[in-house]
């Protein structure tokens, strides 16, 4: 089920077999925002739907959660970057900073960000916001807000 209203849009997901459909609609009303943020629960399925999406676009490498490496950069079909962040283990903004965070979310390359909330008042005004709430064993509800 999909349910739009101007810069939000809600998105039901009764089983794992829709996530190909959800990273459909995920691509399509991202429109051109380069950075996506991704919150949810441990174990709400953020590296899951971020395959799925990574699938959508043609990314052609292994897509896996970067929780240790902390940044996992993928190449698509047309040779495009595409980073993958898990902000799960960084203390706080100035650690993300050293990493060289800034450098990738203001580099017009499609930024795909687990665990954000230590970074959420230095992303770019034109982001997308994605928030995985758990209703079931199988079952989601992504709330997808446009910014900027």
């Amino acid at each position: 089920m999909v349910n739009v209203v101007e810069k939000q849009l809600i998105l039901t997901c009764k089983s794992l077999l829709e996530l190909p459909e959800i990273a459909t609609q995920i691509v399509i009303f991202n429109d051109n925002c380069n950075v996506i943020a991704f919150y949810g629960e441990l174990g709400a399925g953020k590296t899951t739907v971020i395959k799925s999406i990574c699938n959508k676009i043609n990314v052609e490498d292994i897509v896996l959660s970067p929780t240790f490496a902390i940044i996992n950069e993928y190449l698509t079909k047309s040779n495009d970057p595409v980073y993958h962040f898990d902000f799960f283990r960084i203390k706080d903004i100035e650690e993300a900073i050293n990493i060289g965070v800034d450098e990738y979310l203001f580099s017009g390359h499609l930024c795909l960000l687990e665990w954000p909330e230590i970074i959420s008042d230095f992303l770019p005004e034109n982001h997308l916001n994605v928030h995985i709430e758990v209703t079931g064993a199988e079952s989601r509800i992504f709330h997808l807000e446009k910014h900027g």
